[in-house]
């Protein structure tokens, strides 16, 4: 019973370390230069792009005029959330 549950342990281990390997490598982060005023400004942006398919976190700095998203690479790309910034009045850079 003992070998079972270690060579359970080890498999499972395996692929559980496998999976979140596979997981973290289909993530991209980008960067865009959008021109914000105010916090209000920084909510908008949370508030809406945070429902674009694929967006695992959102980071908007008013000094530097900088959004960084994370996402899915295979849920999404660049230009499309590019393109869901520009919808919401911002122009990304």
């Amino acid at each position: 019973m003992k070998k079972f549950l270690i060579i359970f342990s080890i498999i499972f281990s395996a692929f559980f370390s496998q999976n979140i390997s596979a997981q973290s490598k289909d993530k991209e982060t980008v960067t865009f230069h959008v021109t914000m005023h105010c916090h209000t400004c920084e909510q908008k942006i949370k508030d809406n792009i945070r429902f674009e398919k694929g967006v695992t976190a959102i980071k908007t700095d008013l000094k530097a005029q900088t959004v960084e998203i994370t996402y899915k690479s295979d849920k999404t790309d660049k230009e499309t959330l590019s393109a869901a910034l520009t919808k919401i009045g911002y122009k990304p850079e």
